[in-house]
């Protein structure tokens, strides 16, 4: 269902889904930076139990997606999957604010990202089937770029609020179900969906690969190596802590990370639209390990503030671009189905990732975990590389 151009130039639901994603991010992370330091300053949890809390909580968001992918196919229906899935994760906000055990958090936790893996697949169906194929790069740029802008002011509103609340939060946790909410009515009112006539299906989608070409299968092996070398973003932060970064500029370096992901998402979209997604996932990969080869050898905290403004650029270069290539190479009636599978190889990928990068970092050496990503990169670019000749011989269209 493609819709008529409006509001900034996207149909209407391309522009409501970047506003819902806006206002959960800004829910989301009013939350999250707050959450390692609630539990260890407030409830005393050391940092393994942290450390498995997070990863349970991740893999769950991770395994899932590819399930509610599938079910949404099934029932031929994307916005009430959307809907339920913000709306657990918003429910999920007065459990963190009534816990008083670590047992308690990661309950919120799994609950939480529960909602994610609900949402993420038929939400990205629904930005697929409503963009036209020309503009699937811009759709898809424009909603990463109001997601991650949401991940700039949760942050700065949790740490506004904390001033004026004496540091209470329990208030934060509970105010941060205000623009969850507001998420969750922009659903319902405005997003608009075609039903789709599930009886009339062929073959009534199932739980496989053999709905999709090789040039998926392709595509997301390639992605789940470069993700396997994409260790968490913590690493990135105790890095830049470990060079030199004090650790109250900690927060600023990461809002400036979000703040050009945010910035450059959209403009890379247009860009992919224009000169070929393909280039623009290429150029991803090769920055990506160029930036964590200098992550391995930076000689000071300047180059830190470099490298995290242009890590912030390779996530506008990748997040949706990948997304809208991967729309171009995926039948119609199993477009839920391919991104479930896709962000689960991604997200399972990272969670070894995460943990060979702190081994490699305890036991070799810190600058060893970003070694670890860059050839990781490298390979990938390579085999993308290869990915793209062989699409030309076989004579599909340029994407």
């Amino acid at each position: 269902m493609k819709e008529n151009r409006g509001f900034f130039g996207f149909g209407k639901n391309v522009t409501i889904a970047g506003l819902v994603s806006f206002f959960m991010d800004i829910s989301s992370e009013m939350i999250y930076p707050l959450v390692p330091l609630f539990l260890a300053n407030i409830l005393g949890v050391n940092k393994s139990v942290i450390g498995l809390i997070e990863g349970i909580a991740e893999s769950t968001a991770s395994l899932l997606k590819v399930f509610s992918g599938w079910f949404s196919d099934t029932i031929g229906n994307r916005k009430w999957l959307m809907a339920a899935g913000y709306g657990i994760s918003t429910l999920s906000r007065p459990f963190i604010a009534s816990a008083y055990s670590w047992q308690q958090v990661m309950g919120f936790r799994f609950m939480d990202r529960f909602g994610k893996g609900v949402r993420t697949a038929p939400r990205d169906a629904i930005i697929a089937e409503s963009a036209d194929m020309t503009a699937l790069g811009r759709a898809f740029g424009f909603h990463r770029a109001m997601d991650t802008m949401g991940a700039v002011a949760g942050p700065a509103l949790a740490f506004f609020l904390l001033g004026m609340l004496s540091n209470d939060y329990r208030k934060v946790f509970r105010l941060s179900m205000v623009p969850g909410i507001i998420a969750v009515l922009l659903i319902i009112f405005f997003i608009t969906e075609k039903k789709k006539a599930v009886a009339a299906y062929a073959e009534r989608p199932k739980l496989t690969m053999k709905h999709f070409d090789w040039r998926f299968k392709f595509f997301v092996a390639i992605a789940g190596l470069f993700a396997f070398g994409n260790s968490s973003d913590v690493f990135l932060i105790l890095r830049a802590q470990q060079i030199g970064i004090k650790p109250v500029m900690i927060p600023v370096i990461y809002l400036l990370f979000n703040l050009v992901y945010s910035l450059s998402a959209l403009p890379a979209g247009i860009a992919a639209d224009r000169f070929g997604k393909k280039r623009l996932i290429l150029l991803g990969f090769v920055l990506f390990a160029v930036l964590y080869y200098g992550f391995a050898v930076a000689p000071g905290p300047r180059a830190v503030w470099i490298l995290f403004g242009f890590y912030g650029l390779f996530m506008g270069l990748t997040e949706g671009i990948q997304k809208a290539f991967l729309s171009t190479v995926i039948p119609p009636d199993f477009k839920a189905t391919a991104f479930g599978v896709y962000n689960t190889v991604v997200g399972v990928a990272m969670l070894p990732a995460s943990l060979i990068g702190g081994w490699l970092w305890d036991q070799v050496s810190p600058s060893a975990t970003f070694y670890f990503g860059a050839i990781t990169a490298s390979l990938s670019a390579v085999l993308f590389i290869v990915f793209i000749a062989v699409i030309k011989r076989s004579g599909f269209t340029k994407q």
